[in-house]
């Protein structure tokens, strides 16, 4: 059954064309008119009414008769501002001053389907969310430690934004529990804004929180799941920061924020956007993120996939595009005898147009590797992304410093289009204008550590292996990774609108297949080159999800 959402648009116009007087001189002129509900919904089902009021400015003006109308019948009625619902369908109510037919107010209105189910949550939830309904979350919420929450497939759960209720905190969602997200590909979850909220315009004002998992958190999964609109301030009264996650007025929530090293994540499927803060952002956790997209985050920082000490951590088969700072940020940081090393695997992934629009430093890019993580990163796809993997004083291996010597960033291919920065965007690195994706690739730099050769000289046989077997582009627009549908040399760099049309799978002969012959580890995906939870997974709600097997090839998508 198709589904429809409520828009509170309110287009309020203001004119003074016809002006009266009232006997004091002062003018009393219908200047405005605003529309509001009185009701706790305006999402109705078929035959259900809602009350419109109007409200005059000034106040005191005698020009208080409108004219009410209907966008459409078939979907909804009015008369003297009672609503009556129809059929399925969007409907703008309007009102129209009969003194000025240039003073009005629209009030949009959705009919759903008769058997769609409606409820409005905050607080403590646990239980099942039904199949296709509707959740309006109008304040603070959480599943509290020992229980459970379902989300099951179609549901859309509505974020009201801002700061809400007691709190006056932006909406986190905080699970101290079980929480489980169960869409499928044909009826995937949304978890959103009000529908007159979800614009261009909007997509990095953080209107709400976002998830967090916390302290005791016990399992998330977030299957075939849209998350969007995210990355609100935290305040003093935010969960987050209640909780010790956060710090007021400086953090902004991530999309997916957690802390306990001993809860178990699967993120799989889903698809992370619009977001004024990070896409994921762990602190603690076993877990598996695979199959997902992630695109649009952060207006002037943020990372993709951000991972800290405590996370032990499998990211495979991901597609990043114009994420602001980096794909991967993937940091040890915060380790403790109480929190773990981070350790990360992270292969077959695509990272697209990533660093260009985070112009404060040089740490925007594609991968960030730093302070003591140990990670095996291989079979990557970068395309026209800012720089190629970072590991930052490599050289000196230690919790505050480089990463782990026993780590590995090899067999990966770095792809630049011949497309110049657009929009005087300049970006400068070490004295020097980057304004390919090839210069960036092929810049002396600090934290550039692929001439593996010379450093063994230096530092003996032990040093990490970075790049030393990894493709590099050779110029400009060459090789060309010959994808299905996207434009390799035409695509702006700093672009950060996303077109699902785009297909990031390669044509027969592309070097995304043949180029990976003889490079990419075949007969090595076992020891460092083997995913944590592939063979044996993580059982989370009841059912062992495992991290699929590495390919050779570079990036997430074959051939079709």
């Amino acid at each position: 059954m198709k589904k429809l959402f409520v828009s509170f648009t309110v287009i309020t116009a203001l004119c003074a064309v016809f002006t009266s007087c009232s006997e004091n001189g002062d003018d009393n002129s219908l200047k405005a008119i605003t529309l509001s509900a009185n009701g706790s919904s305006t999402l109705l089902k078929p035959t259900e009414t809602l009350k419109l009021t109007v409200a005059f400015f000034p106040e005191n003006t005698t020009e208080r008769d409108v004219v009410w109308s209907s966008s459409n019948d078939n979907f909804a009625t009015v008369t003297d501002g009672l609503v009556t619902a129809v059929g399925e369908g969007n409907v703008r109510i309007k009102a129209t001053s009969r003194y000025n037919n240039s003073i009005s107010d629209e009030f949009s209105v959705t009919v759903t389907a008769p058997d769609m189910v409606i409820v409005t949550k905050s607080g403590a939830v646990e239980g099942v969310w039904a199949k296709n309904s509707v959740v309006y979350v109008n304040d603070q919420i959480w599943v509290e430690h020992g229980k459970t929450l379902t989300v099951e497939e179609g549901v859309t759960i509505i974020m009201q934004d801002g700061q809400v209720g007691a709190s006056h905190a932006p909406i986190e969602f905080y699970v101290d529990g079980k929480l489980h997200l169960k869409g499928t590909a044909a009826n995937p979850i949304l978890v959103t804004v009000e529908e007159s909220k979800r614009t261009e315009a909007n997509r990095y004002a953080g209107l709400w929180g976002g998830f967090v998992g916390g302290n005791q958190f016990e399992e998330l999964l977030f299957d075939h799941v849209t998350v969007e609109y995210t990355g609100a301030l935290c305040v003093a009264n935010s969960q987050s920061v209640q909780h010790g996650l956060n710090v007021a007025d400086k953090d902004k929530t991530a999309q997916l924020l957690t802390n306990n090293p001993d809860g178990k994540i699967v993120v799989i499927n889903s698809t992370f956007r619009y977001a004024e803060s990070d896409a994921m952002y762990f602190m603690g956790g076993k877990a598996i993120v695979a199959g997902n997209t992630i695109h649009s985050i952060g207006e002037s920082d943020n990372d993709g996939i951000n991972m800290k000490a405590g996370v032990q951590v499998d990211i495979a088969y991901n597609l990043c595009f114009s994420v602001n700072s980096n794909g991967m940020k993937l940091s040890s940081a915060g380790q403790s005898p109480d929190r773990h090393q981070a350790m990360i695997r992270a292969y077959n992934n695509t990272i697209v147009n990533s660093g260009w629009r985070r112009t404060k430093n040089l740490k925007g890019g594609a991968i960030y590797l730093e302070k003591n993580a140990l990670a095996s990163l291989y079979n990557n796809l970068i395309v026209n992304s800012k720089l190629m993997t970072k590991t930052p004083k490599l050289n000196q291996p230690n919790p505050d410093n480089g990463a782990d010597w026993n780590s590995i960033v090899d067999y990966n291919f770095y792809a630049s289009g011949s497309q110049t920065l657009t929009n005087a965007r300049l970006v400068t690195i070490d004295g020097s204008t980057v304004l390919t994706a090839f210069e960036g690739y092929t810049l002396t730099d600090d934290d550039y550590w692929h001439n593996w050769d010379s450093y063994v000289v230096l530092y003996g046989p032990t040093f990490p292996l970075i790049d030393k077997n990894s493709l590099v582009a050779s110029t400009p627009g060459a090789p060309d990774p010959m994808f299905v549908n996207f434009g390799f040399n035409t695509v702006a760099l700093d672009r950060d609108l996303y077109d699902p049309s785009w297909d990031f799978h390669v044509q027969a002969g592309s070097p995304v297949i043949n180029g990976a012959e003889g490079k990419s580890p075949r007969s090595e995906f076992s020891g460092a080159y083997a995913p944590y939870f592939g063979a044996t997974g993580l059982t989370v709600c009841g059912a062992e999800y495992k991290t699929p097997a590495p390919s050779a090839q570079y990036g997430a998508f074959g051939t079709k």
